[in-house]
Order: C-alpha cells, then structure tokens, then sequence
C-alpha cells in the first residue's frame, strides 16, 4: 500500500480507528456513471472478522504494526451499490472532520462484498456509531428476514492532509 501525506502509516491508523464520522465511498455504476455515498465504517482486520473473539476493540492504537487493515461496511444485500461493486470493484473512499480543523484520509483501492449473515460487522458498527443496538434503527437494519452484507475495502493508496497549523487562526462561521 502506497501512503502519501501530512501522517504517518500509524498516525492515519489511529485516526481511521477513531473517526466517528462516515467514510464517503465513490463507484462506478454498471452504465460507467460516478457514483457517492456515504457508509458506516470500522478500520479493522477484515479476515478475522468471523473469528470467535473478533471485536472493533482490537482495532489499532497508532502503535500496531499490522498492515492488512480495511475499512469495513455494512449495507443491505439488495443496496444499489452492490451491484455496482459486484460490477465494477474499484473504488475511491474520504473519511474527514467535518468541523475546524479539516483532517482525513482519502485513497483508492478495491472493494469486495460478502454475506454478513449473522450481522456481526453491523452490530459492531451500531456500537462504535450509535453506542447500542436497542433503538428503531437497530430494529429494521437487524430484523432476521433482513439480507445484509460485509463491503471490505482494500486500499490501495492511503493519502492523508491535516489543516491544523494552516486553520490555527480561523473561527467558525457559528461562534
């Protein structure tokens, strides 16, 4: 994997880890048109999501050393943009601050999707987003005659930009 920018591999590692923002997922449709949308995420081990102990707690602290990480999404099976993946599996993704100071990571890579059929990576993504799974929500997205299924990005370049000292003097337009 290819890294570029203001971070480190470990500092994009523990920002990834730690946003709780969506990360913005760009595809083509099967017709060649661009395509956005924004998903839930974890940055995590997708291989070892089915292991007994797999939880996003195991996810990196900026000192992990293991580069088989992916952002992992959780979408119902019959979502448009599985066909679009299963069609086309290259993909551009963000995941940024919306607040000052504008910070992320942006990258290319490609995209597999796979039957989440216990829902795991779901639920994991309840608790890291929303803190529980008992809310309407988590009722419809968790029903059992709901199909869902696992996106795991793989990247391929990992680009990174931090504002901070360029912002250090700018006020929001809300104070």
């Amino acid at each position: 994997m290819h890294v570029t920018g203001a971070w480190s591999r470990a500092e994009i590692d523990a920002f990834l880890a730690d946003a709780r923002v969506p990360v913005r997922l760009g595809c083509r449709t099967p017709g060649g048109t661009p395509w956005m949308l924004s998903l839930w995420y974890a940055w995590a081990d997708g291989d070892a999501i089915d292991d007994a102990d797999w939880s996003l707690s195991a996810a990196p602290d900026g000192t992990d050393t293991d580069r088989s990480r992916e952002i992992l999404c959780a979408t119902s099976a019959h979502a448009d943009v599985v066909t679009f993946l299963r069609h086309d599996p290259e993909v551009s993704f963000e995941v940024s601050t919306n607040d000052y100071p504008y910070r992320g990571v942006r990258g290319r890579g490609m995209a597999s999707v796979e039957a989440d059929t216990e829902k795991r990576l779901l639920r994991a993504l309840f608790e890291r987003y929303l803190g529980a799974t008992d809310n309407a929500l988590g009722e419809r997205l968790l029903a059992p005659d709901r199909e869902e299924v696992r996106i795991r990005l793989s990247p391929e370049r990992l680009h990174s930009w931090d504002f901070t000292e360029q912002m250090a003097d700018v006020a929001s337009a809300d104070e």
